[in-house]
């Protein structure tokens, strides 16, 4: 298959799914998975339940606020579970939910690509960054 046939089978494959599907609720999915912390703090999760402190203290540079509001929104979707023990004081811990797990595969895949091409990215940047004239520290 030639690549712009596949090129084509993606694109009307990714068109028919914003048709056939409500499209408000497929880009806040891909909005979610796709923000700075959703992922991170699943694969944080992934392996056990963690309390609030645990999460803000192993996610380099989150905010109080935006773990609160990740983690209401991974609740919301169902991939998040918020577990409240009924103890004094009161102990909250936040786990995958097996629904969150189904994210682990694609996630990983995706990770795996992003860690087995840093290298040519980083280059491609440079290129890029050079011949545009750019200062390569200005840009991320």
């Amino acid at each position: 298959m030639s690549h712009q046939t596949e090129a084509d089978r993606v694109l009307r494959s990714l068109g028919r799914a914003c048709l056939e599907h409500d499209p408000d609720v497929l880009r806040s999915v891909l909005d979610r998975i796709g923000d700075k912390w959703s992922l991170v703090l699943i694969g944080l999760l992934d392996a056990g339940p963690m309390r609030f402190t645990e999460l803000l203290r192993t996610a380099p540079g989150i905010s109080r606020r935006m773990l609160t509001l990740t983690l209401r929104g991974l609740e919301r979707d169902g991939l998040v579970k918020r577990v409240i023990y009924p103890e004094i004081p009161p102990r909250v811990e936040y786990e995958v939910t097996p629904f969150g797990r189904t994210l682990s595969e694609p996630v990983l895949a995706l990770t795996r690509w992003a860690a087995d091409n840093q290298d040519t990215i980083r280059a491609n940047r440079h290129a890029f960054d050079t011949a545009a004239g750019a200062d390569p520290d200005d840009l991320d």
